[in-house]
């Protein structure tokens, strides 16, 4: 049995399909790029942990402003009430 110039295309491209889709499967089973996914994870978990600091630096600051306006209103009132 001899395989023809159409049997030998038809062969080629299905050893192409077949080898796309195991590397695609095994991209997808390692977790797309190993390492580069590791550095984005760290980058992501670096950045999260920035902005819960500055979210916890803002609420001090609404806190202190909050604080502030409370004082000067009572201050207003205390002036009005002796007034």
């Amino acid at each position: 049995m001899r395989i023809g110039p159409a049997e030998l295309f038809f062969l080629c491209i299905m050893v192409a399909i077949l080898g796309g889709v195991f590397l695609g499967a095994l991209r997808i089973w390692k977790g797309e790029g190993g390492k580069a996914r590791q550095t984005n994870n760290a980058e992501e978990a670096r950045l999260i942990q920035d902005i819960y600091h500055g979210l916890l630096k803002m609420e001090e600051r609404v806190e202190a402003l909050e604080t502030l306006l409370l004082e000067r209103e009572r201050e207003s009132e205390k002036k009005e009430a002796q007034s």
